[in-house]
């Protein structure tokens, strides 16, 4: 079994696991972005909101790390301490494998801030290196260009695209897929080190 997670320091962002005293911020986070959540997200069951229902995400979040399948994590602003939303790496394979699938969530006062991609940024070291992870996958629907930027930004790379691949605010939605390795760079550091390849005279 691989040890919980540490608190991941990022830029200008933290990242923990989940405990029962965000569940105030959780919901209040949650319901403000519901309208700009949802078009992305699974269908809300009725009762997500509730501490309730919070509480037995807790249980599923240890029972899923304790079976080393899944670890969820918030992001928080490092400035006061403000949930910003979360990432969970899921559906962990090993053996041969050795490979995971990222998703995450922002809340919409939030979002196009780049917490994200210091979020995404912060995480991928850990996953590598603590997780012992050699692959991150990620999907997302085509029309969510956003998401596109964070994960081609991040040096996620598009490796395919598959049809009704997930259930989205209850539609069966094709998604793009892409995949990170360990020595994936982000998309700037690539297109810089092809750059420096290039005599002067060529540039």
């Amino acid at each position: 079994m691989i040890e919980p997670l540490p608190v991941i320091e990022g830029n200008g962002v933290y990242l923990r696991l989940p405990q029962m005293k965000d569940f105030g911020p959780w919901r209040d986070l949650r319901e403000e972005s519901r309208a700009f959540l949802t078009p992305w997200e699974p269908l809300w069951p009725a009762d997500d909101l509730t501490r309730g229902a919070f509480r037995r995400r807790l249980r599923r979040y240890t029972r899923d790390m304790v079976a080393d399948e899944a670890y969820p994590l918030f992001i928080f602003r490092q400035s006061d301490h403000a949930l910003l939303g979360g990432l969970t790496l899921s559906n962990v394979r090993r053996g041969v494998c050795q490979a995971a699938s990222l998703g995450y969530w922002m809340g919409e006062a939030f979002a196009g801030q780049g917490y994200m991609k210091a979020a995404v940024t912060a995480l991928l070291p850990v996953a590598y290196d603590m997780l012992h992870l050699r692959r991150i996958e990620a999907a997302c629907m085509p029309t969510n260009q956003p998401s596109i930027r964070l994960l081609e930004g991040c040096g996620f790379v598009r490796e395919g695209y598959s049809r009704e691949y997930l259930c989205i605010n209850g539609t069966w939605e094709d998604h793009i897929l892409f995949g990170r390795l360990r020595h994936d760079m982000p998309v700037r550091e690539r297109a810089r080190d092809v750059l420096e390849q290039v005599p002067p005279a060529a540039q």
